[in-house]
């Protein structure tokens, strides 16, 4: 598929989205969104990692306003029916690692979108709005599910009713995001890290994404049931093999993603 509102690069088990569209801050058209389903699709297939990122000032400014002819032509339910929410359920499925590497402003659906990623890092510049109120919406693009999640009821509630910018700083202390790091250098920082993702050991990975997120419905028997379970596929990888043979050479593991 030929992009042009997003960039897609691969290389070494890293796979790399850009959304770019700068001159309108990233804002997430139609277009976009189907370019962003089929790219998170193929990196499922062949990367061992996936950052999203953006392309100019901000990471993404929300859903392009400007996508319908006029107001009265949009219909939101089937927008995020028919495109948001298999957008979504991509990244969320997921089978490697995802991060979202927020460059400057995340605004409503595009704040959700960054926070559907496994990891998110931020520059300190950066900065989240669940933007919806000031409009006369909900928040959206599962914001009112990723939320309350990670910073709790209450801040979840503030942070949609009163639409307040929340810092890069102020979404690590909240738990909302993993790191805030300095602008001067974040794109080497957040790079280093997604390698590190790329060259680890992937079907631990996704062991890991599957018991973190049962562990909110689970109970403490059925935790440590499950996680018997996928600590016994595990140990039948050659990463866990390679991983205790390096141990034991006292070396850096060489991980495969197999």
């Amino acid at each position: 598929m030929n992009y042009d509102t997003i960039t897609y690069a691969e290389a070494e088990g890293l796979g790399i989205i850009t959304l770019n569209r700068p001159e309108v801050m990233n804002a997430l058209s139609s277009q976009m969104r189907a370019e962003l389903l089929h790219a998170v699709k193929a990196a499922g297939k062949s990367a061992r990692a996936l950052v999203m990122t953006g392309a100019g000032r901000a990471f993404c400014s929300g859903q392009d306003l400007g996508d319908a002819a006029r107001i009265g032509d949009i219909d939101l339910e089937r927008t995020l029916r028919d495109e948001y929410e298999p957008l979504l359920r991509a990244i969320y499925d997921c089978p490697v690692p995802t991060l979202s590497a927020v460059n400057g402003a995340a605004a409503g659906a595009g704040a959700n979108l960054a926070l559907a990623a496994d990891v998110v890092i931020a520059a300190q510049s950066a900065s989240f709005i669940q933007a919806f109120t000031r409009i006369g919406l909900i928040p959206d693009a599962g914001g009112t599910y990723w939320l309350p999640r990670q910073i709790g009821a209450a801040r979840a509630m503030g942070a949609a009713l009163f639409a307040d910018k929340i810092s890069a700083d102020q979404a690590v202390s909240w738990g909302m995001i993993y790191e805030a790091v300095p602008d001067e250098g974040f794109e080497a920082h957040w790079h280093a890290r997604a390698t590190h993702l790329a060259k680890g050991p992937t079907a631990a990975y996704r062991g890991v994404k599957t018991a973190i997120r049962a562990s909110h419905g689970n109970t403490l028997d059925q935790q440590l049931v499950l996680e018997a379970k996928l600590q016994g596929e595990c140990g039948q990888t050659h990463d866990f093999k390679e991983g205790v043979i390096a141990f034991l050479e006292k070396r850096p593991a060489r991980f495969e993603g197999r």
